[in-house]
C-alpha cells in the first residue's frame, strides 16, 4: 500500500472493527513537562510514542530528568521540582514540535541558567513572537537570534513578574507558556482568551498541586506551587480518531468502534461539527480519568450535509479541520470555515495545502483570508498529491484517497510518524 516515503493508496468497499488510536498528543508532551517539574516519580501510561513528544523526552533528558520506558506508551518519570532542572550542554532541539518550543520557552525562562532552543527547518519558519511578547512583558531575557521573531531562541536567566496578558489568539500554546513561566514568577498571572482553548495544562497542573482557575475563557495560576508526582492515563487522541471518524461516515458500508478516545470539551469540536452534518456518531462507555474526560466513539457510514464551522467552535477542532475538508467534499451542499487564520502557521499554510491538494483530486475548493468554502458533492479521483511534510494534511489526503477512484500517491508521508506511527496498519486492519 505504500513505500518508505510514498504512500499508494486507492478506494475501498468498506472498513469495520475496532481501533485504539494513539495517546493524546498535547497530554502526552505536558505529562514530560510537568512530571519534571513535580517531585517524586510520576507514572505516565497512554503515551504518544510518535516524533514531537520524543522530541520532548529528549530535551528533558538533556536537562537531568531520567525517563524510564517500560513499553513504548509507559514510562516512569523523576521528577526534580521546579528547580531541579540541569544547563544543558548544548543546544535544545525540539524538532518538529511547535508544542515543544513554546512550552519550554516558559519553563526555561524561569532557570537560572542560559539555553537556547532550535528546530528542523519547518519550526524555524513559525511564529515565535507570540511567545516572546508576554515572557518579555514578564521580564524574561528571551530574544530570536535572527531578530526575526523566529526560532532560534536565546534565553537568559531572569526574575519574573506575574502579568494580565489579553491573548489576540486562542491558543493552548501560549497560554501554557505563560503559566508555567508564571510557576517561577513572584505573582500571579491572568491570561484572557478570546475563546478558551484546549485546556489540558490548567487540567494536570491542578491535578499536580497546582493552583489554577477559570472562568469563561479568563486563566488565573498562582505562582511557586508545590507540585507533587502523580498517575497519569492518557486517553486515545481526538485528533488522530478525527480521521477515522470521518473514514467510517464516507466510506460505504463502514462500521469502525474507537476505544478511549478523549472527549475533553475544549477538543470535541469535531465531534459536534459531524453530527451537526447527520453523520452517524455515538459515544459510549463514558467515563473521566485525571479529570479527562473519554469514550468509546461509534461511527457508522452516513449521508453527510454540508455545514458553516465559525466562532467559539474553532479552537476545539483547528487540527481537524483539514480532514472536515475531506467530509465536506463529499457532503451534499456547501460547506464554509471561516475564523479559522490560525491555520496558516500550522507544520504548513493548510489552508493553502489543503485547496492545492484537494483541487487535484477534483475537489470543488477554494480558499478565503481565514478559511475555506468547499461544494460538496464530489467525485474525487486518485492523484498524485504532496504532504507538505505535514503529519495532518497527508492523513487527511490518505481518507480521500479511500473513496477516490484511481490510485492516489502521497508524496513525504512518513511525517505521519509524528502523531500516528500506526495509521496505515490501522488503514489495512479495519480494511480486510
Amino acid at each position: 500500500m505504500f513505500t518508505h516515503n510514498n504512500m499508494k493508496l486507492n478506494r475501498i468497499s468498506s472498513l469495520k472493527g475496532i481501533i485504539t488510536v494513539p495517546g493524546d498528543k498535547s497530554i502526552s508532551h505536558r505529562s514530560i513537562m510537568f512530571g519534571s517539574l513535580a517531585k517524586g516519580t510520576t507514572k505516565v501510561t497512554g503515551f504518544l510514542n510518535g516524533a514531537d513528544c520524543l522530541s520532548t523526552a529528549s530535551i528533558f533528558s538533556h536537562m537531568g530528568i531520567e525517563i524510564d520506558f517500560t513499553s513504548p506508551t509507559s514510562f516512569y518519570l523523576k521528577g526534580k521540582g521546579l528547580h531541579g532542572l540541569c544547563k544543558p550542554t548544548s543546544r535544545l532541539n525540539v524538532g518538529n514540535s511547535g508544542t515543544t518550543m513554546r512550552l519550554v520557552s516558559g519553563i526555561l525562562s524561569g532557570q537560572n541558567f542560559s539555553s537556547s532552543l532550535t528546530g528542523d527547518t519547518s519550526i524555524v519558519k513559525r511564529p515565535m513572537q507570540r511567545i516572546i511578547d508576554p515572557l518579555t512583558q514578564m521580564n524574561a531575557s528571551i530574544k530570536s537570534a535572527s531578530g526575526n521573531g523566529l526560532a532560534p531562541l536565546i534565553i537568559e536567566p531572569n526574575n519574573l513578574n506575574g502579568i494580565i496578558y489579553h491573548s489576540k489568539v486562542a491558543s493552548a500554546q501560549v497560554k501554557s507558556c505563560i503559566m508555567l513561566a508564571t510557576l517561577y514568577a513572584d505573582s500571579a498571572s491572568t491570561i484572557i482568551e478570546p475563546n478558551l482553548s484546549r485546556n489540558h495544562s490548567e487540567l494536570m497542573l491542578m491535578s499536580l498541586g497546582a493552583n489554577v482557575s477559570t472562568i469563561n475563557s479568563t486563566i488565573t495560576i498562582q505562582a511557586n506551587p508545590n507540585l507533587e508526582a502523580t498517575v497519569i492515563d492518557i486517553p486515545g487522541d481526538i485528533s488522530s480518531a478525527a480521521f477515522f471518524l470521518v473514514a467510517g461516515l464516507i466510506v460505504p458500508n463502514s462500521e469502525i468502534l474507537l476505544k478511549n478516545v478523549g472527549i475533553n470539551p475544549t477538543r470535541d469540536g469535531i465531534i459536534k461539527i459531524l453530527q451537526r452534518m447527520n453523520g452517524n456518531i455515538e459515544l459510549t462507555n463514558i467515563r473521566v480519568i485525571n479529570e479527562e474526560p473519554r469514550a468509546d466513539i461509534l461511527v457508522k457510514s452516513s449521508k453527510l450535509t454540508g455545514t458553516i464551522v465559525d466562532g467559539a467552535i474553532i479552537p476545539t477542532l483547528i487540527d481537524e479541520i483539514p480532514v472536515i475538508c475531506v467530509a465536506a467534499a463529499v457532503a451534499e451542499g456547501q460547506t464554509i470555515i471561516k475564523d479559522a487564520k490560525e491555520l496558516k502557521v500550522k507544520e504548513s499554510n493548510r489552508i493553502d495545502t489543503m485547496v492545492a491538494e484537494l483541487t487535484k483530486m477534483n475537489v470543488c475548493i477554494s480558499s478565503t483570508d481565514d478559511g475555506m468554502i468547499i461544494e460538496g458533492g464530489n467525485q474525487l479521483q486518485g492523484a498524485y498529491v504532496e504532504s507538505y511534510d505535514d503529519h495532518r494534511v497527508a492523513m487527511s489526503l490518505a481518507i480521500a484517497a479511500l473513496i477516490a477512484k484511481g490510485d492516489t500517491s502521497i508524496n513525504n508521508s512518513e511525517c505521519i510518524t509524528i502523531s500516528y506511527p500506526g495509521f496505515f496498519d490501522d488503514i489495512n486492519l479495519l480494511s480486510n
